[in-house]
């Protein structure tokens, strides 16, 4: 028994280093990565109705919290370097994870019964949000001031990137200007950075839970493939393109990489169903 809860605990742990990856790693949505890993509808659930079951939700999110929160400050040291170094192999074992774990959020998403009217719902999710990430991110090319109030709406972004899956706040940090300094102040715990980021998380989050779980309660299936389609949009988005001076060798570390993805990502989704 003991065994069996601390496998659960780790288990969730290993999900939030993941789903705090989704905060710092360009291309890559928190929100997503926690409707891929099953969690999704159970936080946004707890957020819309924090007094409902509280202990037990406590309980069950703080692993998930303090590994989102290890995997944060532990990438804030590392994504400078890797991303600066080694982007192209990095980029492919997240694709990778994400491509492990979509059959399980197929078969979520049909949990109440598949219609045509949802594939439809994919296909649109999927190509407005491929728009979107394409061309939108043009609109707020440019640089920022790093104050209090700034910093407090990039905390929002970031929770957008909770509330909204497929969402990739890193996106639109880096286009404001502010990625590297983040990344800079997480690492140097400086906390001029990190409360108000905080802040505008929370108030985001909490602003908008309660719409998200009223459309889980009104319409479960669409949503789920509404998900779908960003997660299929965001995981193209971030394939790498560029191999110019790659080796045999880089090649071969890409292919082993994103293989090493998928298989994390099908051993935590059969740890998710063996638990759920």
């Amino acid at each position: 028994m003991e065994r069996k809860w601390l496998a659960k605990w780790m288990l969730r742990f290993v999900k939030g280093m993941f789903i705090g990856s989704g905060f710092i790693l360009p291309g890559v949505s928190g929100g997503a990565l926690a409707a891929v890993f099953g969690i999704y509808e159970r936080i946004i659930s707890f957020l819309a109705n924090v007094t409902k079951n509280f202990k037990e939700n406590v309980l069950f999110f703080f692993p998930v919290g303090l590994g989102a929160v290890t995997g944060l400050f532990i990438l804030s040291f590392a994504v400078s370097f890797l991303l600066g170094n080694y982007e192209t192999p990095i980029l492919w074992f997240f694709v990778g994870c994400i491509v492990g774990t979509i059959p399980t959020l197929w078969r979520e998403a049909a949990k109440y019964e598949r219609q045509p009217k949802h594939i439809y719902v994919l296909i649109v999710a999927f190509v407005g949000m491929l728009l979107f990430l394409m061309f939108g991110q043009r609109m707020i090319d440019g640089q920022v001031d790093q104050t209090i109030w700034t910093w407090t709406l990039a905390g929002a972004i970031i929770g957008l990137g909770v509330i909204v899956p497929g969402l990739s706040p890193s996106n639109f940090l880096i286009y404001l200007g502010m990625y590297k300094a983040m990344s800079d102040g997480i690492a140097a715990i400086d906390l001029n950075v990190i409360l108000p980021i905080g802040m505008g998380a929370l108030l985001c989050v909490f602003g908008l839970s309660k719409i998200m779980n009223y459309i889980f309660t009104k319409a479960y299936t669409g949503l789920f493939h509404f998900i779908l389609g960003v997660v299929f949009a965001s995981t193209i988005m971030i394939i790498p393109v560029n191999y110019q001076g790659f080796s045999w060798l880089g090649i071969a570390a890409c292919a082993l990489l994103f293989e090493g993805g998928i298989l994390l990502g099908r051993w935590m989704s059969r740890l998710e169903e063996k638990y759920k």
